[in-house]
Parts: structure tokens; sequence; C-alpha cells
């Protein structure tokens, strides 16, 4: 599977490119690399990658801004399908859970393991097949919820709502299993692709809250994403 796949690393650290660089073309990637944010978006635009290694670090456009950018409504739906992994010397809360609401897919704090990334790289990989594979143009689930798969777009009660990244790929995982109650350790595999633990339930906690302001009438008493005691959420639909 990775032979067929273009990674666009992005990081000041020249050290960092190289080894970075090393690891994943021995693990069969393409690979390119960039120093700074506009080469960053100049390289996204020119020659589409499958994944973005995008360290936050960065001179001028910082990586956070970049991320900003990709994930923007009013950019292309190519920019805003590219998976995000964010690398970062930054280990608090803070810097993940602003990288996690902006969009990011995964997060890694330096130092860390190359072979850790192509792991995490192709575990995004998977996962953006086999959604792409069962999604179709449009879907309604629910009353008053419609999502259009294709363009990432959403509806409620007739009305468009703009919903980050990882909202609409949260509320993409409630209406596939409706009535169903799911737990914050199911939704952060599921939704995060968390395997080393870096993520907490507060993510998840977090996430659910902000997307409550957007598909609830009232979000203090939530009719369509309802808290499950001591588990975690179901979709009412």
């Amino acid at each position: 599977m990775s032979a067929k796949h273009h990674v666009l690393v992005v990081d000041d650290d020249e050290g960092v490119r190289t080894g970075v660089t090393w690891a994943l073309e021995a693990d069969g990637f393409t690979v390119t690399s960039v120093d700074n944010g506009i080469a960053a978006l100049d390289s996204i635009d020119t020659s589409p990658p499958s994944v973005v290694v995008l360290d936050l670090s960065l001179p001028g456009i910082g990586g956070l801004d970049v991320l900003r950018r990709l994930r923007a409504s009013e950019e292309s739906a190519a920019r805003q399908r590219l998976a995000v992994i964010v690398l970062s010397g930054r280990d608090g809360e803070t810097d993940r859970i602003v990288g996690l609401d902006l969009g990011a897919d995964d997060y890694l704090v330096k130092p860390f393991s190359p072979l850790e990334l192509s792991a995490r790289i192709r575990s995004l990989l998977r996962r953006s097949t086999t959604v792409g594979a069962s999604a179709g143009t449009f879907q309604a689930k629910g009353s008053g919820v419609e999502i259009d798969r294709a363009s990432r777009y959403v509806w409620v009660d007739g009305k468009p709502v703009d919903l980050a990244a990882k909202e609409f790929d949260l509320l993409r995982y409630f209406v596939d299993h409706p009535r169903r109650a799911c737990t914050r350790s199911e939704l952060l595999t599921a939704v995060w692709s968390s395997h080393a633990g870096w993520q907490t339930e507060a993510t998840v906690t977090e996430h659910v809250y902000r997307l409550r302001q957007k598909v609830e009438q009232d979000p203090r008493r939530p009719r369509r994403l309802r808290t499950v005691r001591a588990v975690g959420y179901r979709w009412e639909g």
C-alpha cells in the first residue's frame, strides 16, 4: 500500500526532515520535504500528497496557520480531505486540543520514533480507504440532519452548518451507529485512530460539546446526541 502514497514532510529542522524522509522511503513511501509553511502550501497545490507530516514550529507561517488554511471552508475540497499528522516539541494538552480542533488527524510529540510515524501514516491511509469505499455521495441520517459525505457539507433543519474536520468525522461516526452507546475510548480509536494513548477522553468530551452547539436546538438539553451516563454518548437522530 505505502508504495502508492506520497507523503509531504514539513519541518524546519534539516535533521528531522532527513531522518523522517529516509525512514519513510525505506518503508516504500514517496516523500517530499520542505522547511516552511509557504513551500508546504505550494507543494500541496502542485503535487497533492496523501498525508502531510506537519511541524508546528515553522518560520513565517506556523504549523497551526498552515493547518487552519487547509481546513478552511473556502479552500478546495482536496485540501480539506488531506490527512495531517502534527509534529511538535510541545506536549501541553492545549496544543494538542488546538491542533485536533483545527482538523489534525494525529499528533506526535518530539522526539518520536520514525517507525511509529510510519505506522500511524499507514493507519490513516487504511482508514481513509475504508471510509472512501463505504461513503455515498449523499446521506441523510437522523431527524433534520443531512450529510454530504463527498463534499463534507452538513445541514441541520435545512440550514448549512460549518463543522471542523474532526467534528464532521465524529458526527459521521455517530450517524453510522445510531441508537448505540459509544464509549469515549471507542470514539478515540475510531475517529482519532488513537493507539498510543496520548489523546484523553477529554478530547472526545470537548468535541462532543462543540458538536452539540451546532446540531442541537438547545445544547443544554440535547435530543439528538445524548449522554449515556458512565458510558459515553448515543446518537438518537
